[in-house]
């Protein structure tokens, strides 16, 4: 369908949050109540419309972000409902990377969890300002101002409440308004459809005072143009100037609205579309894209304007036989069907060949998007997530993304070898769709590896490539994604001199130097050969070599991070000048520099938190002892009581089982990577 000339005001969110936390279910009462669905989908049915990949019905989980739209009040809401799941956090970064505000949904049962950390200060790395909705208070142990304390002690935030709940538990009826002062009640027969504005009831009446005080006295403290007006009036400041000043406050991220309800129990929903409106920023209130010129560096500056030079971003493909989709984000300029765009990294102009607006797995054909608009293209061939869209003749290259490292890795093999070419081939397309999925074939085994996350990551992938791809295939045991780096610097001088039996003598020389880089990703390589003395092709032959065993390994086999190696020369003979004299050579010398270094196995860490009854705490604490497990934080005044830390990945597989034996079932946990660290000494020789 062609889109109507005239276009609504927009805005683009994102709803994020913990696993179990209500992000889907809210996503689907807001579908219903602006009439973009007819009936209610539930998580636990396996009818949510964002929920539409097999697998995710099947498990009840969100696996991939699904970009849908709605309209309310005169507006158009893009929404992405992203995983809450840790071992797909990768969808929640490259999704804010892109958007202009976020919901946060927490628990009111389990306030502020490990994965809401970690999603709000992926929102915090992109300045995406916030509204945050506390959901399932109609659960027994749910608790409003426990969770809104969350937000301070956890989250490092300042809270401030624009509603509070009407009830607790299961005599939840609806919630009240701060800013109108007003209650607003969720007739249940209607399905939350309608809600009546009523005054507050009388029992609540000095609560909801107080707590309208502390609003306004927050907002005259860091709004300036509100200190006037909260001097003049007090608490009879007008509704129309606190709301302006609740936006101005959140949008330069010096508060986040706090919402609250039940989206199961169709409490509240409504006022978060209301708080989305008034309280996000549209795409024109938002930072203009910045960027590099791809050829001289030079900052690059693009406001959103529909008449500008086009400049987008891929934040995601996703292969489909028919042709690759890829999600993008158009920050200036207008982009029609069949238009013609350039892709820095490649240097390629590729044509567009069709343009849609998504509602989950669905789509709706149109004409042309403008800056601000998120849709989905086909036609982009040698693209991939993370590339710039631009003019040609005004190019751009926008900031990236951050992707977490990948930190267990299982074997894979096809069932027939006449079919390894094509697992290749999908392993390429399945990690061009995930950057947080590495694949690699170790040189001298021949055996594949793949890495992602966590053990689901894996096995939700395994299932893509057999059910999508039609492809059987086999697989190792889960095993820890291990790292080397170096401690120090290191330099070797390598010669490679062999006699071939036809009497011919290959012979290279090469030196070079390794350094620890904890900046550099992988292997960095600096070309410091003294310009003429080796022809370009051995130079780049050298470095392809360097870039190779440091992904395949040395001695324990595990890829590289963090070391920068620079060639500082090498010597050829004539009649003997080869390319693969070079690259062993190359890859010889680098073997005994980072040997020189000192080598040092990484290990990846993960964060933890556990919630258990406390009777069953001392049994936990020794368990995680005997794991290497660092205990940080232990909360006992509450029930359940709640352990966190930090544990090597190593200590914690099959944990789950572990805890259930521990607890008799009844705790709880969740993990997540945060950073990769020495192993201890002993593993040297290899971990098992």
């Amino acid at each position: 369908m062609a889109r109507p000339k005239k276009t609504m005001p927009v805005r683009n969110i994102g709803i994020i949050a913990h696993i179990d936390a209500g992000k889907t279910t809210l996503t689907e009462r807001v579908l219903f109540y602006t009439d973009r669905t007819h009936r209610l989908g539930e998580v636990h049915e396996g009818t949510a419309v964002t929920d539409y990949l097999p697998e995710e019905r099947e498990r009840g989980i969100t696996i991939t972000s699904a970009a849908t739209s709605c309209e309310w009040a005169g507006h158009r809401i893009n929404i992405i409902d992203t995983p809450g799941h840790v071992d797909f956090t990768v969808e929640v970064e490259r999704s804010l990377r892109v958007l202009d505000g976020a919901v946060v949904v927490l628990c009111g049962v389990a306030g502020v969890q490990a994965q809401s950390e970690t999603v709000w200060h992926q929102a915090d790395r992109y300045g995406v300002p916030r509204v945050v909705f506390i959901n399932k208070l109609d659960r027994v142990g749910a608790d409003f101002d426990r969770v809104v304390g969350d937000i301070t002690s956890r989250l490092g935030a300042r809270p401030l409440r624009i509603q509070m709940p009407w009830g607790r538990e299961k005599e939840l009826l609806g919630v009240i308004d701060l800013v109108a002062m007003k209650a607003l009640r969720f007739e249940e027969g209607d399905l939350g459809q309608a809600v009546s504005v009523e005054e507050i009831p009388a029992d609540l009446s000095e609560e909801a005072h107080l707590a309208r005080h502390e609003l306004l006295e927050v907002l005259a403290d860091e709004v300036d143009v509100f200190t006037e007006v909260y001097l003049e009036h007090e608490e009879a400041s007008p509704v129309a100037d606190v709301i302006a000043a609740i936006r101005s406050g959140t949008l330069a991220l010096k508060f986040v609205p706090v919402v609250c309800g039940s989206a199961f129990k169709n409490v509240g929903v409504q006022p978060v579309l209301d708080a989305v409106l008034s309280y996000l920023p549209a795409p024109e209130e938002g930072r203009p894209a910045v960027g590099t010129h791809p050829h001289d560096g030079s900052a690059q500056v693009r406001p959103l304007e529909p008449g500008g030079p086009l400049c987008a971003l891929i934040f995601k493909t996703i292969w489909e036989s028919q042709g690759d989709l890829a999600f993008i984000r158009l920050y200036s300029g207008t982009l029609p069907v069949s238009g013609l765009v350039h892709n820095p990294r490649t240097g390629k102009t590729e044509r567009i060949n069709r343009l849609y607006v998504m509602h989950a797995d669905a789509r709706d054909a149109i004409e042309e998007a403008r800056a601000g608009d998120i849709v989905a293209v086909v036609g982009l061939k040698r693209s991939a997530t993370g590339d710039t869209l631009c003019d040609k003749s005004d190019p751009i290259v926008l900031e990236g993304m951050v992707f977490p490292d990948p930190v267990i890795s299982m074997s894979i093999e096809p069932h027939s070898l006449k079919d390894k070419d094509e697992l290749v081939r999908v392993l390429g397309l399945l990690s061009r769709d995930d950057p947080s999925f590495v694949w690699r074939e170790n040189e001298e085994t021949g055996q594949m590896l793949i890495e992602g996350v966590g053990e689901l990551h894996l096995e939700v992938l395994r299932h893509r490539i057999e059910r999508d791809f039609g492809m059987s295939v086999r697989v190792g045991a889960p095993r820890v994604a291990y790292r080397q780096t170096v401690a120090g610097t290191g330099r070797a001088d390598a010669t490679f001199d062999r006699t071939l039996p036809n009497g011919k003598r290959l012979f290279a020389q090469v030196s070079l130097a390794v350094e620890a880089d904890p900046e550099v990703k992988t292997v960095d390589v600096v070309d410091a050969v003294p310009k003429g003395s080796l022809p370009p092709l051995l130079v780049a032959t050298m470095i392809d070599s360097v870039k190779s065993a440091g992904t395949s390994g040395l001695s324990l086999g595990y890829p590289l991070t963090g070391i920068r190696v620079r060639l500082l020369g090498g010597e050829a003979r004539e009649g003997s000048v080869d390319e693969a004299a070079f690259s062993h050579a190359a890859h010889m010398a680098f073997e005994q520099a980072a040997q020189a270094a000192g080598p040092v196995l990484l290990e990846p860490i993960m964060e933890f938190e556990i919630r258990c009854p406390g009777s069953f705490l001392a049994g936990v604490n020794s368990d995680l002892s005997s794991r290497r497990a660092r205990v940080t934080e232990l909360v006992t005044d509450a029930e359940p009581a709640i352990i966190r830390g930090t544990v090597p990945l190593a200590g914690i597989f099959g944990y789950s089982t572990a805890l259930r034996s521990l607890t008799q079932g009844r705790a709880s946990f969740t993990v997540e990577p945060r950073a990769y660290e020495a192993a201890p000494e002993s593993s040297l020789s290899g971990p098992a």
